[in-house]
């Protein structure tokens, strides 16, 4: 309550302006978790509360995307030239980024890179095949994880760099998806040039980099529903349909608990962060509940619609028919089904983990 007052007047002031976004820079409020003087070193009540604020004002903030990641690691990490250079375009949208770092043999296990960066006058010289880039097709600036060395444990020989997305040497190519776009690409990057003022920390940092990308997530409420966009769809559809028979019921009324409780896993996650705690690993938990729910919240209304569901609009994305098709990722994006229950099973139920597997003959 102490903090409303204060913050009300300053998202007043965000609304009435003409430019909004630039009056979300000035004020600090497009990413407040961000350290000054880009942001305000927002704790989780104060995060929470502008959101609160921004949300009645109707004032959305501009999806930084990748950016969102990219920034804060130079920030940590980078050079005070990096920072000058790259952090305030970001902000106002001049930049925009991806990131090269998943590979065809390096995505779950990303310490199992192979793109090579060698040492060059004045630089290096960078050499590999990136996967599952998403947005490469259009960003300016990529964040990129390359191998330095192959000596000693295979995290401590990589290096991390920020490429432009306009060298000579990079060739783009889009991955069409069941949906039809093609958001993601593969990237392949011969004998691309990256300045030494443009490598991030020291060679070899790149891996304890990267753990700070991947880290970066403010705290965050939903302001609309704890059932997901996918179960206010079920809701409409059930209306349209009229009267539901007992086991669409069942159905429903299933799909809507399973809402409800990932909403208060995350609910759980922000309190925790708003008593000075960390993430745990029972966020696994809600990225393995919510891949599956989503994929059977999608398929029951394609399931509801019937024939309705054969006529795709490809330009709707909030079509259930695309959404359906979308899901499908939702099991492999962002960590495995597999890798998040080797995580629940070592690190919340104690299980060992197995390093020989059994050979087959011998089972």
């Amino acid at each position: 309550a102490d903090l409303r007052e204060e913050v009300r007047a300053t998202v007043a002031r965000i609304a009435a302006a003409e430019d909004r976004r630039a009056a979300l820079v000035e004020s600090r409020y497009l990413a407040p978790h961000w350290p000054a003087p880009h942001g305000l070193g927002a704790d989780p009540v104060l995060q929470l509360v502008i959101d609160e604020e921004l949300a009645e004002a109707a004032v959305e903030r501009p999806d930084l995307k990748i950016g969102a990641w990219a920034v804060p690691t130079i920030l940590a990490h980078g050079t005070t030239g990096q920072q000058e250079r790259f952090v305030g375009p970001t902000l106002r949208g001049e930049v925009t980024w991806c990131q090269l770092f998943s590979e065809p043999g390096a995505g779950s296990d990303l310490a199992s890179l192979r793109t090579r960066a060698e040492r060059v006058t004045s630089g290096w010289s960078l050499t590999g095949q990136k996967v599952w880039t998403s947005l490469a097709h259009e960003a300016d600036w990529a964040i990129c994880l390359a191998r330095t060395s192959s000596e000693g444990r295979p995290h401590a020989g990589i290096t991390y760099f920020l490429v432009d997305m306009r060298s000579p040497g990079i060739e783009i190519r889009p991955l069409r998806e069941l949906t039809g776009e093609a958001m993601f690409n593969e990237v392949f990057l011969d004998g691309v040039f990256v300045p030494d003022e443009l490598l991030v920390g020291e060679p070899g940092d790149g891996w304890k980099l990267a753990r700070t990308t991947l880290a970066n997530e403010r705290v965050a409420l939903s302001y609309d529903s704890s059932l997901g966009a996918g179960g206010e769809t079920l809701l409409r559809i059930a209306e349209q349909l009229g009267e539901l028979d007992g086991a669409q019921l069942a159905e429903l009324g299933a799909l809507l608990a399973d809402a409800h409780a990932g909403g208060l896993l995350a609910l759980r996650s922000t309190l925790r962060s708003l008593a000075g705690g960390q993430p745990g690993a029972e966020s696994s938990i809600g990225k393995l509940l919510g891949g599956e729910h989503l994929q059977l919240v999608w398929q029951t209304a394609m399931d509801w619609l019937g024939a309705e569901a054969l006529a795709i609009d490809t330009s709707d994305r909030t079509s259930a028919p695309h959404r359906f098709l979308n899901a499908r990722c939702m099991t492999i994006a962002g960590g495995t089904t597999e890798v998040q229950l080797n995580i629940i099973g070592e690190r919340l139920l104690g299980l060992p983990r197995d390093p020989e597997p059994t050979p087959k003959g011998n089972r």
